[in-house]
């Protein structure tokens, strides 16, 4: 580690008292490190005239010596760092923090490199916070004693991570070398030679270390790993881990600790295990963190009224600040889901195991008892650390037959005392949401089914039932209630919060709805209740599934953050995420700010986490938006490789985006979104018109719009870019021409040069 600087200050001194000592000079170098010159030294010291000659050959003496060295004009002390300078994420303190290393260090001349404590500029983070390997440009500050690092970096910048292996398809030439043709586009081809193959086959997609690159041709590579065939749902899900930058493979250390975890005592906890909490789920679900429970209230003075428990998995007895699980955990941020895969935030001996409420078995939870009134309002809650045992562990469909007349023999015993009084409390908080009036969507989700080699076997739309709709309802009173005692008790939290449109998005959503002869208000105050009240005006019409679209691109994103703004599409004054700490860093820390408040035992939320919760919300925020992006790649490259044997088939489907470049089509039957380039349009010039959201023909007025139904051709499937062209085989409306006047700089697209898309530059679907 290089010496620590002295806090010793110079003395300014004339030229007539004599020269700074060695020692002196030494001290004030080191003190301004990066800054410090000859002039500076100078200057500190007040020598001029002659005596600057003779300042020149002590610092010269020192050179020689090695005590100081040149970096340009400045001088340091060997091992000191620049005042600005490039840093690598490797670990995290006991408080989470990012710990770096110097990038250019020279281990062999100065030995290891000293560790900076990265923390952000002034305050606050600029953009997203840093993980590990990440590199950062930061200003250097001397750290004070008791942090046990030798430097602080404030961030500047977080640089893009430097990535040691490229994920690419292996192709094998007639020789045995092979061609590496990388995912990422922006990468050059790599060559293997033949002895670096291994047991790799040509079509699999490898992982690959690139070796120094040669004066001529192609940089070489060796084969770290055969991910196996490009065929396969894992080689897709693995190229949108790398390209996105994912951890995915748990450090022993973390293992470690999980497989060491042992079930939580009842000491210290209420016991519940004789309420009849059940967990409603997808059928495929593998870890259950949420159970619920309603009965009428039998209260003299809330007739009618009903009293809903929700009880969620107790990850912070488990996970405790500082720990290898929680460094990972925060790493991680949330877990990410594929068609056939999920990479968990937490290992599966906590997900899948401890935290699981598992029918018939003890689990550690932290529980919620919300009692509501016949109108759907909430009258109280508290909050308790319990054990329970789940009495039943259902699927929607399951639970949702039930209650339609068709039980089963496992849940015919539960629809009296269970699932009825479930959904008569369900009814009674409809009521409260109704007169909330939430921003109201329908926007369904489509699933892909694959078959037993990972492949897609079909696209389907399932069902939104009232049994989703219940756990929702459920769920978010839960997060609220969390919000509120955290709020009320004064603990630092952080809150799931979203903005309003802003007055660009709504000025462009005016400027679309009038072009369907529908108006918005230009209310300042306006409520989520004016959206709904278009998207009940287009309900079962053919702008339904557009419109939708449109509104819900106007709408910000959600994100974490200490400051509370509220949230604007629950039309809640107040929210935080509670529900999913399994899946959920955000969850975990308004866990244990509840056991912190309320004095609940060990894994409380830790003092001083205030000054870290921006840099958290920042951190966990962009994951939430990295899970989503590597989420929606994966779904468009495993379409691409479902269509690309369907190359020349004609589809309908409905325009769902317009831009200067061309035509976004998503196709009825799939989902599968696509482009159609605006070269193709036809034999005319085509303008884009921004208002209408449409493309019009300059000589006929041809237009094709935004919500239109078409007819298209398959013309290229890419599956490694997980991109669709298509080519437009419908004729346009033809309206009442509104032609925007030719831009200098800016010509109306032509016939010939098409360019290929794909899907990206959708919107992703906003998480609640």
């Amino acid at each position: 580690m290089a010496p620590r600087r002295s806090s010793k200050t110079p003395k300014t001194r004339s030229a007539e008292d004599g020269l700074p000592s060695r020692e002196e000079i030494l001290a004030f170098v080191a003190e301004h490190p990066g800054e410090a010159g000859k002039r500076e030294i100078a200057r500190a010291f007040g020598i001029k005239g002659g005596a600057r000659i003779a300042l020149k050959r002590i610092l010269k003496d020192l050179t020689d010596d090695g005590l100081i060295e040149k970096r340009g004009k400045r001088l340091a002390r060997p091992g000191d760092l620049p005042s600005v300078t490039v840093v690598k994420v490797v670990s995290r303190d006991e408080a989470g923090e990012p710990v770096a290393i110097p990038v250019a260090w020279d281990a062999d001349e100065h030995g290891e490199p000293p560790t900076v404590l990265v923390i952000p500029l002034r305050g606050k983070q600029p953009g997203p916070a840093p993980g590990i390997n990440d590199r950062v440009l930061v200003r250097i500050a001397e750290a004070p004693a008791d942090l046990g690092v030798a430097y602080l970096g404030r961030t500047i910048k977080v640089l893009e991570q430097k990535r040691s292996s490229v994920l690419g398809v292996l192709r094998l030439n007639p020789d045995g070398t092979g061609r590496i043709v990388p995912v990422d586009r922006k990468q050059k081809e790599l060559t293997v030679e033949k002895g670096n193959i291994g047991t790799a086959e040509d079509g699999d997609l490898v992982e690959v270390e690139p070796q120094r690159a040669g004066r001529y041709g192609l940089p070489s590579a060796t084969i770290r790993e055969s991910i196996g065939s490009m065929d396969s749902e894992k080689a897709i899900s693995m190229i949108a881990l790398h390209a996105h930058g994912i951890p995915h493979v748990f450090p022993a250390a973390v293992l470690t600790e999980a497989e060491e975890a042992k079930p939580a005592p009842l000491q210290g906890r209420e016991d519940w295990r004789e309420l009849p909490l059940v967990t409603i789920d997808p059928p495929d679900a593998k870890d259950h963190d949420d159970a619920v429970f309603a009965e009428p209230d039998t209260a003299s003075d809330n007739e009618g009224g009903v009293i809903v428990t929700v009880a969620i998995a107790d990850v912070s007895w488990y996970v405790r600040p500082g720990s290898a699980l929680d460094r990972e955990a925060l790493l991680r941020g949330n877990s990410v889901y594929f068609p056939d895969r999920v990479i968990p935030m937490l290992p599966e001996r906590i997900s899948n195991d401890l935290c699981s409420l598992r029918e018939a078995e003890d689990r550690a939870a932290i529980a919620v008892r919300m009692i509501y009134g016949a109108d759907g309002r909430k009258r109280s809650h508290s909050f308790h650390r319990v054990m329970m045992r789940s009495a039943a562990r259902l699927a929607y469909q399951e639970a949702q037959a039930a209650i339609d007349g068709n039980a089963s023999e496992r849940t015919a015993p539960l629809l009296e005392p269970i699932l009825k009084p479930l959904w008569q409390a369900y009814e009674v908080l409809k009521r409260g949401r109704a007169a909330r009036e939430p921003l109201d969507l329908d926007l369904p989700e489509r699933k892909i089914k694959l078959k037993e080699d990972g492949t897609v076997d079909r696209i389907v739309v399932p069902e939104r039932l009232d049994a989703h709709k219940l756990i929702e309802e459920f769920m978010i009173q839960a997060n609220v209630a969390a919000a509120e005692t955290l709020e009320k008790k004064r603990t630092p939290l952080l809150y799931r919060i979203h903005d309003t449109p802003s007055p660009e998005k709504l000025e462009a959503l005016r400027d679309f709805l009038s072009s369907i002869d529908i108006k918005l208000s230009r209310d300042g105050n306006l409520r989520p209740a004016a959206f709904n009240g278009i998207l009940a005006r287009v309900k079962d019409t053919e702008q339904a599934g557009l419109v939708n679209e449109v509104v819900l691109r106007t709408q910000a994103q959600a994100e974490y953050a200490p400051g509370n703004i509220g949230h604007f599409g629950l039309n809640l004054r107040r929210y935080a995420h509670f529900t999913s700490p399994i899946r959920r860093y955000a969850d975990l820390i308004v866990h244990r700010g509840l056991v912190r408040a309320l004095d609940l035992g060990a894994g409380a939320l830790p003092d001083g986490i205030e000054e870290r919760l921006e840099s958290i919300g920042s951190e966990i925020s962009a994951a939430e938006r990295r899970a989503m992006a590597a989420e929606r790649d994966t779904i468009d490259r495993l379409v691409a490789h479902w269509l690309v044997d369907h190359v020349g088939a004609q589809f309908t489907g409905r325009i769902s985006g317009v831009t200067r470049s061309g035509l976004f089509v998503r196709l009825d039957e799939s989902g599968a979104d696509g482009f159609v380039p605006a070269s193709t349009l036809g034999d005319e010039y085509f303008h884009y018109d921004e208002e209408r959201h449409a493309m019009v023909g300059e000589k006929t007025g041809e237009t094709h719009q935004l919500g239109d139904t078409v007819d298209v051709r398959l013309a290229e499937a890419a599956p490694l870019a997980g991109a669709l062209r298509f080519e437009l085989l419908s004729e346009g409306r033809y309206l009442k021409r509104k032609v925007a006047p030719r831009r200098t700089g800016k010509p109306p697209f032509r016939k010939g040069g098409a360019r290929k898309g794909g899907n990206k530059g959708r919107p992703p679907r906003s998480r609640r």
